[in-house]
């Protein structure tokens, strides 16, 4: 089956549509990469996505860009699939605030995410059964809903004589390590903490909104790293609890990079001490689960494209072997859409997707929900 896997991560960089071709042979999910495309958001919808995360208002907003959003999904996965045409969609949406961890609410526990994105829309559009909403029953099940691609890390990356860790340094890094000879209930898997997001909203707050990422590094390669506040903010109680656990902007976002402009540091070092950070707690991360002298990392996400993040993120993995999925035949940039084609694949055929040992859930779920296919119907106007 063709499946087009859609993916906005929470840089916000735009929408990534993969096509893969997905089948089961002797037993075994197959995956083939068969086409992507990345199309980055408009400035004025990158802007108000970010005033809608990791807040309590803009209600009306929230409601136009979910509808928004779902139009230019479905644009998205037209362009990327002129080509290939796909029999199903899986489709992430855009995460606006996650909480997976349950807290006290109106005298409830409640843990919580949200993704926009109308998925009716994108089914509407494009005539092709859309599946979406993947967090919300992990989370029922008793799980955080994140991280969910580690499902698809094991498929793609297990080895029977090497331990592997999957590594995805999006705006959140997290890591999926992978025991030699695993089985998926052996699998670890959890956010490390930021990957580009801090550093990406230092860069904006420098340029004016004029550059939204540090290419190749260069600004934190020209900055002094702030010892002092690099150990203060080693010291986050998030990077020193157990998995399963997971994070987002609620932590990392706005009020986490105004913290670090209040302390009067100079942007460049505040950039160079941002990125050590990220290097370093991802480091971290892979000290609390993995075997440094056993162990394989593959990185993906826009972070591998930050040559100093990489070079840094390699001094602290010492001896432990750093490569890209690219050299296992994944696409950086593609690797978490192919996982959302994957998962829809998956859920269109009755088979649960998350790993109970990844987020916490009391059981395996079958994730998602599918919005059906109808000849494609003619958008309205949304100038």
């Amino acid at each position: 089956m063709i499946v087009a896997g859609v993916m906005s991560g929470t840089s916000l960089d735009g929408i990534d549509v993969a096509i893969v071709d997905l089948h089961r042979e002797r037993g075994r999910l197959r995956i083939e990469p068969l086409a992507f495309r990345s199309d980055p958001y408009p400035k004025p919808v990158r802007e108000a996505l970010l005033a809608v995360s990791n807040t309590m208002t803009h209600t009306a907003s929230i409601a136009r860009l979910h509808f928004l959003l779902g139009e230019l999904y479905a644009d998205a996965v037209q362009r990327a699939s002129r080509k290939y045409k796909p029999e199903l969609i899986g489709l992430h949406g855009q995460t606006i605030f996650h909480e997976g961890a349950p807290i006290e609410y109106l005298n409830h526990r409640v843990a919580s995410t949200l993704q926009i994105g109308e998925a009716a829309v994108v089914a509407e559009r494009t005539g092709v059964r859309t599946i979406s909403n993947f967090r919300e029953r992990d989370i029922a099940a008793g799980g955080q809903g994140a991280p969910l691609v580690p499902y698809v890390d094991y498929l793609l990356f297990s080895d029977a004589r090497e331990g592997r860790v999957a590594l995805n340094i999006g705006g959140i890094a997290n890591i999926t390590v992978i025991p030699p000879r695993a089985i998926p209930e052996d699998v670890i898997a959890f956010d490390t903490g930021p990957g580009n997001m801090v550093i990406d909203a230092l860069i904006r707050h420098l340029t004016d909104g004029k550059r939204v990422y540090d290419r190749n590094g260069a600004v934190a390669r020209s900055g002094v790293v702030h010892e002092r506040l690099l150990q203060s903010m080693l010291q986050d109680p998030y990077l020193h609890e157990k998995p399963p656990k997971s994070t987002g902007r609620e932590r990392f976002g706005q009020q986490f990079v105004a913290g670090l402009i209040a302390t009067g540091i100079s942007l460049p070092d505040l950039i160079a001490t941002a990125t050590e950070f990220t290097a370093a707690s991802i480091a971290h991360g892979l000290r609390l689960a993995a075997d440094f002298s056993r162990t394989q990392v593959i990185a993906s996400g826009g972070g591998v494209h930050n040559r100093w993040l990489m070079k840094r993120l390699a001094i602290h993995l010492d001896a432990m072997p750093l490569a890209t999925s690219a050299e296992f035949g994944i696409d950086p940039d593609a690797k978490e859409a192919i996982a959302f084609a994957v998962l829809a694949f998956e859920s269109a055929a009755g088979r649960p997707t998350n790993l109970p040992s990844a987020t916490g859930a009391r059981r395996s779920a079958i994730l998602g929900k599918s919005s059906p296919g109808q000849p494609p119907c003619r958008k309205t106007s949304i100038s």
